[in-house]
């Protein structure tokens, strides 16, 4: 049984790389070879890519608030005593703030090296509107965790409040035990439902999937690409350093593992994040990967998953310090030694409470240029090509989720090395 359900699995992941794949090559075709028209630009691209794409979307962010918070009542619940819950939660949130900071650190030092906005023609590059961001202060951000109506964060997705409230009831259902059997059953059986709709979402991801990338592809080819290229390789090789440099550094410093055996079982979830470009959606997937691959108890998964496609945001720091040194260089600002602290620290604040989804990265990133007096005109020069980079650095969002659930389960003696070393 255990065999024939390691195929399917196989076989899904099969699927979804086939479905980028085809989806990237779709795309290119229509761009360069399918002129403008009704059939090409209303029927397919605004069509059928469209309307299923952001279809598959929807039903994995309908799924999305539900699975987390009985995930994470299920998993503090587990956890039992509010001790080790706590040291659990500490060095989840310690260990996300600690890489969030190293990710723009290291994003700055590439951008400063690089200078990919130095002899940059603004005028050749196509701009569009730009949203900007209310700028929240410290304070501000600390008690919006807390919510004044759990019902109402439930209802507008509102994931900090969310994962608050949800730590609440389980650690409270913890502490009553027998007394609250009903409740806790009635949340482990509903967390089953969840996980057994997700296993039917998760059915339509390479079509899903197919009609995303088709559609980026679709729209930008590559010619968008050129002249923005060194910023786009900027982040791009920052990504890699901080995903196979720091995650993998920090992996077998604390754990002894091998990083890359963790990369290669973990791939699957990483391109499927990168196919989807929202964190939120690889949540089921990543905690079944983890239990099933890497040895990791989903009562550390359920909970430090969930919280990491909340506060987690390394990929997204990362194109907001290259961001900002673009844009510096771009305009002829210098910054000084205090600018680069500060973009650290507010990059690192704006990681917090940042929704899951799509494109998120570019309404914080108005923040972030703001608190340095950077113009928030030089966004829209990276906006056009800002999907493949949302995708890029999504996938290293979820990849640093991991690597601190594998951190933080090998020390609370949760982790299976024996599942891990396996094939």
């Amino acid at each position: 049984m255990a065999k024939d359900k390691g195929k399917k699995k196989l076989g899904m992941t099969t699927l979804i790389f086939i479905g980028l794949f085809l989806g990237a090559f779709t795309g290119i075709i229509l761009y360069y070879f399918v002129p403008s028209g009704y059939v090409r630009d209303t029927v397919l691209v605004d069509g059928i890519f469209y309307v299923v794409g952001q279809g598959f979307l929807r039903l994995m962010q309908m799924l999305v608030v539900p699975l987390v918070f009985c995930s994470l009542i299920c998993g503090s619940a587990a956890i039992g005593d509010t001790k080790t819950l706590g040291k659990v939660g500490v060095k989840t949130i310690v260990f996300y703030l600690f890489t969030t900071a190293l990710a723009i650190s290291i994003a700055l030092a590439v951008g400063t090296i690089v200078k990919p906005g130095l002899g940059l023609d603004t005028a050749a590059i196509q701009t569009q509107e730009v949203t900007v961001a209310e700028s929240t202060t410290l304070t501000e951000t600390l008690l919006n965790i807390i919510p004044t109506n759990p019902i109402g964060a439930l209802a507008n997705g509102t994931m900090l409040q969310v994962i608050v409230f949800a730590l609440f009831v389980g650690i409270i259902l913890a502490k009553l035990g027998e007394k609250v059997e009903v409740v806790s059953n009635f949340f482990a059986q509903f967390n089953d439902i969840m996980m057994e709709m997700t296993n039917m979402v998760m059915m339509a991801a390479p079509i899903g999937v197919y009609c995303l990338i088709s559609r980026t592809f679709s729209n930008i080819g590559f010619s968008g690409f050129i002249p923005m290229a060194k910023y786009m390789l900027c982040v791009l090789g920052a990504l890699a350093i901080h995903c196979l440099g720091s995650y993998s550094a920090l992996m077998a410093i604390f754990t002894r593992l091998n990083p890359y055996k963790f990369i290669r079982k973990y791939f699957p979830v990483m391109s499927f994040a990168f196919s989807t470009a929202t964190s939120n959606a690889t949540i089921p997937m990543a905690i079944e990967t983890l239990d099933e691959k890497i040895g990791v108890s989903k009562k550390i998964s359920s909970f430090t998953i969930p919280l990491g496609a909340t506060i987690n945001m390394d990929g997204t720091a990362i194109m907001q310090g290259v961001a900002v040194c673009f844009a510096a260089q771009a305009f002829g600002i210098t910054l000084t030694p205090t600018d680069y602290l500060t973009v650290i620290a507010t990059a690192t604040l704006a990681s917090i409470g940042t929704a899951g989804v799509p494109s998120v990265g570019l309404i914080t990133l108005s923040m972030v240029f703001a608190s340095v007096g950077l113009p928030v005109e030089a966004i829209a020069m990276i906006m056009g090509i800002d999907r493949i980079l949302d995708m890029a650095r999504t996938m290293v969002n979820i990849t640093g989720d991991a690597m601190c659930t594998v951190i933080v389960a090998n020390q609370d003696g949760a982790l299976n090395r024996d599942v891990f070393n396996s094939k």
